[in-house]
């Protein structure tokens, strides 16, 4: 019985998993693009980092799409370190729509696709 006792102690359901998730072009040269989202389910931040942006590079415009459709205006992307980036604040970016930023004068863009991630238990 105690063990069954201490079964039950363990099984209660653990938090969700958060979706946090990030994806970067793959190439070998040329500028490296990457996307990051940060979030759980409908509800995220995006972050689009520009990795390898020359020296002289302090700033580029970048634009935010969800299922091919640009989300709003343009915004500014500041040098920070050896990279550029810009933060978008959580938002209702809604579950599966493939979220995607893209520089100015790049052609590479890079893309993540939003997630479900529902209550899971562990035993």
């Amino acid at each position: 019985m105690g063990a069954a006792l201490a079964l039950a102690v363990v099984v209660p359901s653990a938090a969700p998993a958060a979706a946090d998730s990030s994806a970067c072009t793959h190439h070998w040269s040329g500028p490296q693009v990457c996307i990051r989202l940060e979030g759980r389910n409908g509800w995220n931040s995006v972050t689009g980092i520009w990795v390898n942006p020359p020296t002289q590079v302090k700033t580029r415009t970048v634009r935010l799409f969800l299922d091919g459709h640009q989300l709003n205006s343009a915004q500014t992307a500041r040098r920070v370190g050896t990279t550029l980036s810009y933060h978008w604040q959580a938002f209702d970016t809604g579950t599966d729509v493939k979220v995607c930023v893209r520089f100015k004068e790049i052609t590479r863009v890079a893309c993540d696709k939003t997630k479900y991630i529902g209550n899971r238990t562990s035993l």
